[in-house]
């Protein structure tokens, strides 16, 4: 067992759930970096593991990402809409892929409710945004 990697992994955590806290757009959104790693085989990106919890009826703002994401819904339902598609929604098992650059229109808990988690994974550069707020 590697003592210094198991002693960090706390301090690690801390970290993260503060940083998590720039990706937050509404108070009642709960955004958690779970893994934020320099990729080893592909030089000068990374991937990045994040868990967004929404409230009944709460939504994202329209954004869009810098880095390719792919996003699982864990539990409850979520609507998505990718400029040029339709709005759809993701039960819990259901997953989605958006190419880098692509603007998120709609990102929202289905239910008025039930609560809804989102499991998303995203590679790109460290000097890349996660998320970029839409002009209106």
């Amino acid at each position: 067992m590697n003592v210094s990697r198991f002693c960090a992994a706390p301090l690690a955590a801390l970290v993260l759930a503060v940083s998590a806290s720039a990706f937050a757009h509404d108070p009642s959104e709960k955004v958690t970096v779970l893994q934020d790693e320099m990729l080893k085989n592909v030089p000068g990106q990374k991937a990045m593991m994040i868990e967004v919890d929404y409230k009944p009826g709460q939504s994202s703002i329209a954004h869009k990402h810098d880095g390719t994401a792919m996003a699982y819904v864990l539990s409850g339902a979520v609507t998505s809409q990718v400029k040029g598609g339709e709005a759809k929604t993701y039960k819990a098992g259901e997953f989605w892929y958006e190419p880098a650059g692509s603007e998120h229109l709609v990102s929202k808990n289905a239910s008025s409710t039930q609560p809804a988690k989102l499991l998303v994974f995203m590679v790109l550069a460290p000097d890349q945004k996660v998320l970029t707020p839409l002009e209106h």
